[in-house]
């Protein structure tokens, strides 16, 4: 049985694990890669209950944060009425089993117990393959944002080509 919940310290080095693996797949793809990742921002995102993992058994399948406020990606659009969908890295041994589907899923019922209007996220600007997976899932193309190279964000979102999607609830 597939669950959601929140991850744990006991998880976090396997997070870890997750973070490197997917830049290694996202390098031999050929696709645009993290600029490595922070460290202090993922501990941040378990400690504040911001992260998630998708769990079958004691397996980990995917992990993914979250957040409610976004103003420096989403500029004038932030109004907190979102829900934005974060650092989604799918286990290797379960890719291609749709595991977005279940993000979107556990998404649309949080994002509606919160009165909340939209699910948004970011993703790369140039992989016109990941923006049509997304959006077969019914998310609409915003707009691209280059990130600022800002302390504000963590080290993997500075200075890129993004292309913005909106889910609305």
């Amino acid at each position: 049985m597939i669950k959601i919940q929140n991850t744990t310290i006991d998880d976090f080095n396997f997070i870890c694990h997750l973070f490197d693996e997917a830049i290694l797949y996202q390098k031999n793809k050929g696709f645009s890669v993290w600029n490595g990742y922070d460290i202090a921002v993922l501990k941040a995102d378990l400690e504040k209950k911001l992260q998630y993992k998708i769990i079958e058994g004691d397996t980990i399948l995917c992990v993914f944060s979250i957040c409610f406020q976004d103003s420096i990606i989403w500029r004038e659009k932030e109004k907190e009425d979102a829900i934005y969908l974060h650092r989604i890295v799918v286990n290797p041994l379960y890719r291609g089993q749709k595991q977005f589907e279940k993000i979107l899923l556990w998404a649309k019922e949080f994002a509606n117990s919160k009165n909340l209007r939209y699910i948004r996220m970011d993703t790369w600007g140039e992989n016109q393959s990941i923006l049509d997976y997304y959006m077969s899932y019914g998310f609409k193309f915003v707009e691209n944002y280059t990130t600022p190279s800002t302390l504000n964000l963590p080290i993997q979102h500075r200075n890129l080509y993004l292309a913005l999607l909106e889910y609305s609830i």
